[in-house]
């Protein structure tokens, strides 16, 4: 799982477990020995955290803090690039859920990012994905953020990245449920719940088998919705934004929790 994973053995399999289980604040305490002087452990654990940021709209100064650390040891044109990515999506969910508007802040980022990279650059599909939310849920153009997702999703095809495949298609399926297309919408919610499954991505099962419960029969939807509230209450509460939606009882709240007004758009 490239830009999205891990690789195998040690620390990264233990960094893996504890995030596919939303225990981001563990996985990142696994990395903080290394983040001072490795560019990719501090990269890695700045994503963890704003990745926590997504599912949970809280611990936001911990993660602006991790990802100064890795832009200031990024050396490297390609590490400058995956930290200029991090800043952008930064950026991005903390306009989405609700904290305050950051899109020019998002779109130079993603700018900075594809000056970085070459264009086969292994980081390009992350890039793609990462502007395809922005068009869709900043910019609100659907035409655009379709054409970022089938790069990304075609280009992380080719990667055997199937946890960003596992993005792509949900966000496509969305994408083709807003314009009238179900049958297109079910495949690609199916595809995304299964790629899940299959990684053992804990922490992103709900999201998909609520969005699977949008597009099947009631009788489905029913056990869908029923089964991701059960793993939301399991997971303590995320996704916050999907707890509320499914009227699992709330949690205690962050450190420097924040209003959520999205509905579950980037997870």
């Amino acid at each position: 799982m490239s830009e999205h994973g891990t690789g195998p053995g040690g620390v990264a399999d233990a960094v893996w477990r504890l995030r596919s289980r939303g225990c981001w604040q563990e996985a990142a305490e696994l990395l903080r020995p290394h983040a001072g002087r490795d560019p990719a452990a501090a990269l890695q654990r700045a994503e963890l955290l704003i990745e926590q940021c997504m599912f949970t709209a809280a611990n936001w100064a911990e993660a602006e803090a991790a990802l100064r650390l890795a832009e200031a040891g990024a050396a490297a044109p390609a590490q400058r690039a995956a930290a200029a990515c991090a800043r952008g999506f930064l950026a991005y969910v903390a306009s989405v859920l609700g904290r305050r508007d950051r899109l020019d802040e998002a779109q130079a980022a993603l700018g900075r990012t594809s000056a970085l990279l070459a264009p086969d650059a292994p980081g390009r599909p992350l890039l793609d994905f990462r502007r395809g939310l922005v068009a869709e849920n900043l910019l609100h153009d659907p035409a655009a953020a379709r054409i970022a997702y089938r790069r990304a999703h075609d280009a992380a095809v080719e990667r055997h990245d199937d946890l960003l495949c596992s993005y792509t298609w949900r966000h496509l399926a969305g994408l083709a449920l807003a314009g009238g297309d179900r049958e297109r919408a079910r495949e690609g919610f199916r595809a995304s719940l299964r790629l899940r499954e299959e990684l053992g991505f804990t922490v992103g099962v709900a999201p998909a088998l609520a969005a699977l419960a949008d597009v099947v029969e009631p009788a489905e939807a029913a056990r869908l919705r029923a089964e991701a509230a059960r793993l939301v209450q399991a997971l303590g509460g995320v996704p916050v934004w999907l707890a509320g939606r499914l009227q699992v009882p709330p949690q205690s709240a962050g450190p420097d929790g924040a209003v959520v007004r999205a509905p579950g758009t980037t997870a």
